[in-house]
């Protein structure tokens, strides 16, 4: 049993199991929960008293860490059967708190390493699923814990696609694209209004994980499933998951709301043709509203 190409650091740590017990068949990614380099997880995975390690590290820096080898059990997803059978992987944050954000370069490095450690122990496909019964876990699933943080979790079908392109598999049967409720479909970082109902693990999920009521969201993630849209609560009121199309719309706004206006068109009435000036970016307040084109007057 071989270890990464991909390491540039190393730093064993005896918190392990020597040698595992099962052969390798599943990939566990973590977050680290700050913005450490991986000598300093290094460090403090060498402590015994930390009863803790991982196999790999990745730092914001996009370098590879190793922990524990391959061959060997890590004490890291707070599960001996999944970790007997699992490579466990520690990234790190470039947000602390929030989304728990982790750089393109550590996500890019994740990536590569998921399909070097594909490719020498024959697992031929990263089957993400949203629950256990897959090959590609999460800490969160084994322990009261919110590991690996909202904006990995979101990322999980992405990192499962873009191995298994590498590996030459589709992840799955492509499922038909969903109807968009606007004419257009919400992108990543949109504001809108998630009309309650299911919220999904994943965005191919069977069956909701939880119902939540009404709620102005972030669109953090998309992805062609039965559920397309990532969303997260901007207001506190507990959407976090994949949800289905229909269930969100552009947001309606009150006369006295503070909005961000991104720039364009400013028209004389709610129904006029043409802008009467352009305007750039501004922070305005709705001051009245209509059944129009246009239907914010700010």
């Amino acid at each position: 049993m071989s270890n990464s190409p991909l390491v540039n650091y190393i730093k064993l740590s005896p918190n392990m199991n020597a040698p595992r017990k099962n052969a390798i068949k599943k990939i566990t990614i973590h977050h680290m929960a700050g913005n450490a380099s991986i000598e300093s997880v290094g460090e403090m995975f060498a402590r015994p008293s930390r009863a803790a390690s991982s196999n790999y590290g990745i730092g914001t820096d996009g370098r590879v860490a190793m922990y524990v080898e391959e061959k060997n059990r890590s004490w890291c997803s707070s599960s001996a059967e999944n970790d007997h059978q699992a490579i466990t992987i520690e990234v790190a944050n470039d947000e602390v708190g929030g989304n728990w954000h982790v750089s393109d370069k550590a996500l890019a490095k994740l990536i590569d390493l998921c399909v070097d450690i594909c490719k020498r122990n024959g697992i031929e496909k990263l089957n993400y699923t949203g629950d256990k019964s897959g090959n590609l876990t999460m800490h969160k699933w084994f322990a009261a814990t919110e590991c690996p943080g909202p904006y990995l979790e979101s990322k999980f079908p992405y990192i499962a696609d873009e191995v298994n392109k590498r590996l030459g598999v589709t992840s799955s049967t492509p499922a038909p694209a969903p109807k968009p409720s606007e004419s257009t479909t919400h992108k990543i970082g949109d504001i809108v209004q998630f009309a309650g109902g299911g919220v999904y693990k994943s965005s191919n999920a069977a069956t909701a994980a939880v119902t939540r009521g009404a709620s102005r969201c972030k669109v953090t993630n998309t992805y062609k499933g039965k559920h397309p849209y990532h969303l997260i609560s901007e207001d506190g009121k507990g959407v976090y998951g994949w949800v289905d199309a229909d269930k969100i719309s552009a947001p309606t706004y009150k006369i006295g709301d503070i909005v961000q206006f991104a720039g364009g068109g400013v028209y004389k009435s709610s129904n006029a043709v043409t802008a009467a000036v352009t305007r750039g970016a501004s922070r305005c307040k709705v001051t009245n509203t209509y059944k129009g084109k246009h239907p914010y007057h700010l």
